[in-house]
């Protein structure tokens, strides 16, 4: 039994400071997905609140047969693609980017802080970010648990129902469209300029 395993059997005994355990190892990266696919600081705190009240909740019903970070990975997925539905439906528009957080999700190269460098480091960022909020729902998910959450190909897979051909594909469509949008913005040199 590894200690995953134990920590569990001790919440469903009733531990509540066990499940705390649980919530602490895994509200960072839980968190980070809601964002990544809501856009939005209070949306992805919602969803990151949602997600550990449902797994408390059915925690019974996890059979081990997958890692419990895919399973909570798959659970914050649902939850999100249901928001954005939800919110699409309801007012039409989906924010392409979102406030800055201290959880930089891609590293950006290092510059001195002079005011012009420190400009340019955060038009980079707002261009990262507002680039994969444009990325599709499935697209941005698969994005974000390879690039930020560090999940394998088959733990994504499994967490998304999918094949790790279909894994494969989506991120390397993802990745494609990432350099469109900030080719398009100019964020690459001129030689990585894509012509439309």
């Amino acid at each position: 039994m590894t200690e995953e395993q134990k920590i569990i059997e001790k919440v469903l005994q009733g531990d509540t400071q066990a499940f705390e355990e649980l919530v602490i190892a895994n509200e960072k990266i839980v968190y980070n997905l809601a964002m990544k696919m809501t856009g939005n600081i209070e949306d992805a705190q919602d969803i990151t609140q949602e997600v550990f009240i449902k797994v408390y909740r059915g925690l019974m019903n996890f059979r081990g047969e997958s890692k419990f970070s895919v399973w909570i990975y798959r659970m914050t997925y649902n939850l999100a693609i249901d928001f954005i539905r939800h919110r699409a439906r309801s007012a039409k528009t989906i924010p392409l980017t979102y406030p800055d957080d201290d959880d930089t999700p891609l590293e950006l190269p290092s510059m001195d802080e002079l005011p012009e460098d420190h400009a340019l480091r955060e038009e980079l960022r707002r261009n990262i970010d507002g680039c994969i909020e444009a990325l599709s729902p499935d697209h941005r998910a698969v994005f974000t648990m390879r690039e930020v959450a560090g999940l394998s190909y088959a733990e994504i897979a499994e967490s998304l129902h999918v094949s790790e051909g279909t894994v494969k594909s989506r991120l390397a469509r993802a990745r494609q469209n990432l350099v469109k949008y900030l080719s398009a913005k100019g964020t690459f040199p001129s030689g990585y300029r894509q012509n439309n």
